[in-house]
């Protein structure tokens, strides 16, 4: 079975954040991301986030399984799409992340995104799986990646009822360990915004497609 995985984003506005957006900054970072070559992707928002990002991308890159020829980690942005964890990264393109906020709703996050899930869903083929790391208690990442891939979208399921810090230091000792988690199909659209009233996460285990 095809297996790729998503990476939600760190987030841009933040105080580390304008550590490196200050343009006189002069840790080794921020000096790259001011020159032309930039920075990995990958690698700032490791810095932005910090343990919860450096263990999705840790475990990412252990587990993924692509169809011959296609990338296995992908990195959600705000106004980009899908970019991959090694991309390049400038300054002017960070701040560019910073000024749109991830809604479901903004067009300019929306669209991409789409329009990028769609190629990834071709690519990977009807029978491969998509493994989203990050929230689901919302909808701004999966009502727009189930628009395209529908059953075929799934998270772990040890996520439920952790924080970011919990779920990124579960991430990085199961990359260490080479133990997979166990996955469960992302619920659909209807729950999602059902989760917005409810008082307990939107998880019942008899609506949970589970599968390694």
């Amino acid at each position: 079975m095809s297996r790729v995985f998503l990476l939600s984003p760190a987030h841009c506005g933040g105080q580390r954040a304008a550590l490196v957006l200050n343009e006189r900054a002069q840790f080794d970072l921020a000096r790259r991301l001011r020159d032309s070559a930039g920075a990995a992707l990958g690698e700032v928002f490791s810095f932005l986030s910090g343990l919860y990002f450096r263990g999705k991308l840790a475990y990412a890159q252990a587990f993924a399984r692509p169809p011959s020829g296609m990338a296995g980690v992908y990195v959600i942005t705000s106004t980009d799409g899908l970019e991959l964890p090694d991309a390049a990264v400038r300054l002017d393109r960070l701040r560019r992340f910073a000024e749109v906020d991830i809604h479901a709703r903004d067009e300019r996050y929306r669209v991409p995104l789409v329009r990028h899930a769609q190629r990834l869903a071709r690519s990977l083929g009807p029978g491969g799986e998509v493994v989203l790391l990050g929230s689901i208690a919302t909808g701004k990442y999966i009502l727009p990646l189930q628009e395209v891939l529908g059953p075929r979208l799934y998270f772990p399921s040890e996520f439920v009822g952790r924080s970011d810090m919990s779920r990124g230091s579960l991430l990085l000792h199961h990359a260490r360990s080479q133990v997979e988690l166990d996955y469960s199909r992302v619920p659909g659209a209807a729950s999602v915004r059902g989760a917005k009233r409810a008082t307990n996460p939107p998880f019942l285990p008899g609506c949970l497609d589970s599968r390694r």
